[in-house]
C-alpha cells in the first residue's frame, strides 16, 4: 500500500560480539559466589574461636593479673560484645585492607606482611613444580597407553598421593639432611626475614609438591585418556600424524580444562599443607603465626590468615576458570 512504511529489520549481533559480555558475566558470577563462600568461612572462623575454652584476654594475660585487669582487657579487646557484632566490625574494615588488631596490640596486616610472602614463595614454587612434573609424567605415561611405563607411573602416582606432607617431609629430612648431608634440615633467615639460601627451600618445596604431583599426574593421565577417545584423534591417527604431534597439538589442548581445574584445586592443599611443612622445617611463613594465634584465641589474626590465603586461592581458581573457558572456545 502506498505510504505504508515497511519496518527495517535490525541485524542480529554476531555470536562472537556477545561472547565477551557473556564471559564477563560468568566470571563476575563466579567471583561473587566465591567471595560469599569466603565470607561464610570467615564467619565460621569467628564462631569456632568463640567455642574454644578461654578467650584472648585469658590467653595473653600476664601471671598475677587480677580479675579486674582481665575484665579491663576484655573491654579493650571488645570481647564483652557479641561475636556477631565483632565479626561485622572486622568485615567492614576488610575492603580497605584493615585486618584488625591482634590480642597483643599489633596490626594484623603488619603481622602478616613479612611471613605471608614467604609462604606464597613456598607455595608458588611447589605449584610450578607440581604443574611441570605432573604434565610431564602424565604425557610420558600417555605416550604408551597400557604399557609397562604407563602402569608404573599410574601405580607410583597412586602411592604418592596417599602420603601426607609431614611423612614426606620427615623422609626427605632423613635422606637428604641426616644421611647424606646434601641439604639443610632447618631454615635460617636473613635480616629481612626471608630464607638465607635457596638450598633451604628445596626440601620444603619437595615436601609440599610430591603428594600433589601424584594427584595431578593421575588427573593429567585420565584427561588425556578421555581425550584420546574423541573422533578427531582417530582421524589424526589415520592421517598418519606423528604421535608426539597428536599429543601436543590435539590431546593436550583438549585436556587443558581438566588439568587447569586439578592444578587450581591443589593450590588450597598446598597452602594448607604449608602450615605443617613450615613447622617441620622452621620455615618463616604464616604457619607459626597461625599456631600462635590459635593458642592466643586471637580471632582477628586467624581470620586474617584465612582471608589472605582465601583471596589467593580465589584468584587462582578464577584464573583456572578463565583458562577452561578459553580452552573450551568460550563455552561457560
Amino acid at each position: 500500500m502506498a505510504g505504508t512504511l515497511t519496518p527495517t529489520a535490525r541485524p542480529e549481533p554476531a555470536a562472537g560480539s556477545r561472547q565477551p559480555a557473556r564471559t564477563a558475566l560468568y566470571v563476575a558470577g563466579v567471583l561473587v559466589r566465591r567471595l560469599l563462600l569466603l565470607a561464610g568461612l570467615l564467619a565460621a572462623v569467628f564462631a569456632a574461636v568463640e567455642l574454644l575454652p578461654g578467650d584472648a584476654a585469658d590467653a595473653t594475660s600476664e601471671r598475677g593479673e587480677s580479675a579486674a585487669d582481665l575484665a579491663q582487657r576484655r573491654r579493650l579487646l571488645g570481647l564483652d560484645r557479641p561475636v556477631a557484632e565483632r565479626f561485622w566490625d572486622w568485615m567492614t574494615g576488610l575492603p580497605t585492607g584493615d585486618l584488625g588488631t591482634s590480642a597483643r596490640g599489633e596490626q594484623v596486616a603488619d603481622l602478616l606482611a613479612r611471613p605471608f610472602p614467604n609462604t606464597l614463595l613456598l607455595g608458588g614454587l611447589a605449584l610450578l613444580l607440581t604443574l611441570a612434573a605432573s604434565v610431564a609424567l602424565g604425557c610420558w605415561a600417555a605416550a604408551r597407553p597400557g604399557g609397562p611405563l604407563d602402569r608404573a607411573v599410574s601405580a607410583s602416582a597412586t602411592g604418592i598421593l596417599a602420603l601426607p606432607e609431614f611423612v614426606v617431609a620427615v623422609a626427605l629430612v632423613l635422606v637428604f639432611a641426616q644421611w647424606t648431608g646434601w641439604l639443610p634440615a632447618v631454615t635460617l633467615t636473613d635480616s629481612d626475614g626471608s630464607p638465607a639460601s635457596w638450598r633451604m627451600l628445596v626440601l620444603p618445596v619437595l615436601a609440599l609438591a610430591i603428594p600433589q604431583i601424584g594427584w595431578n599426574t593421575r588427573i593429567v593421565r585420565a584427561a588425556l585418556a578421555d581425550e584420546a577417545r574423541a573422533p578427531h584423534i582417530d582421524t589424526a591417527v589415520l592421517d598418519g600424524l606423528p604421535r608426539r604431534r597428536i599429543l601436543t597439538h590435539h590431546l593436550l589442548p583438549g585436556a587443558l580444562p581438566t588439568i587447569a581445574a586439578g592444578v587450581a584445586t591443589s593450590t588450597g592443599m598446598l597452602l594448607g599443607g604449608a602450615v605443617v611443612v613450615e613447622t617441620i622445617f622452621n620455615y618463616p611463613g604464616i604457619g607459626s603465626v597461625l599456631a600462635g594465634a590459635v593458642a592466643d584465641r586471637d580471632s582477628p589474626v586467624i581470620a586474617g590468615v584465612v582471608a589472605v590465603t582465601g583471596a589467593v586461592i580465589t584468584a587462582v581458581l578464577l584464573l583456572a576458570d578463565l583458562v577452561r573457558t578459553w580452552a573450551s572456545g568460550g563455552r561457560t
